[in-house]
């Protein structure tokens, strides 16, 4: 804790005061660029990644970065999704997975999660990216097999999120564009989902870019 007073304390110190002005912008209302799904892995900063600042981005967190189909349960998570393209009215929304994830580990080995009845019930909702990894992945082993499954379990996600209403709603109107990130922790890299070639490649390669995907 000490270490995270200290923080605060810079915070008031170097920061704070420099940005005043943004600050108080801030306390009247707020604008998001993006609603930014990602997992509650402590290794992933969004705004470090994107080099946002505050008011830039909605974040949802939630353990392996999971979007429940509309009607399949009412929480935090499907609340969140419709506030933010219903009320904030957010353009873009990015469902960013990453390397590493432990989901995705007790997606491949469920015996991990066995003595986590929490866990392993919020797990049913990557029930999609399991049958999917099963019936087409079976070739792969390794790391081959993870990379494979965590891609999909972003591209599964993004269906889902076309299931909510105001999600649909938006889509169809063409207000609103969905974005499939994976983000390397190892290696800082993005590779994002391109709808048209059904591939994930690199934003650092040259014309990089998720093609947006409307219905």
């Amino acid at each position: 804790m000490k270490k995270l007073i200290e923080g605060f304390r810079k915070f008031q110190r170097e920061v704070f005061k420099t940005k005043r002005a943004l600050f108080s912008s801030l306390a009247r209302g707020q604008q998001p660029r993006a609603l930014f799904i990602t997992c509650s892995d402590s290794r992933i900063d969004p705004c470090l990644v994107t080099q946002t600042e505050p008011g830039e981005l909605f974040i949802l967190r939630n353990a392996g970065n999971l979007v429940p189909s509309y009607g399949a349960t009412i929480g935090s998570t499907i609340a969140t999704i419709e506030y933010a393209v219903g009320v904030l009215d957010v353009k873009n929304i990015i469902v960013c997975g990453h390397t590493d994830c432990g989901v995705v580990k007790a997606i491949l080995e469920p015996e991990q999660v066995g003595d986590l009845p929490a866990v392993k019930a919020w797990l049913l909702q990557a029930e999609a990216t399991r049958r999917v990894v099963r019936e087409n992945y079976s070739h792969l082993t390794g790391d081959a097999l993870y990379v494979a499954t965590t891609q999909e379990n972003v591209r599964i996600q993004l269906e889902h999120l076309q299931t909510h209403p105001v999600v649909a709603a938006k889509l169809r109107s063409k207000k609103l564009d969905l974005h499939g990130w994976v983000y390397s922790i190892e290696t800082g890299d993005v590779w994002t989902y391109d709808f048209g070639s059904d591939t994930f490649r690199s934003l650092l390669q040259p014309r990089a870019g998720t093609r947006r995907k409307r219905t």
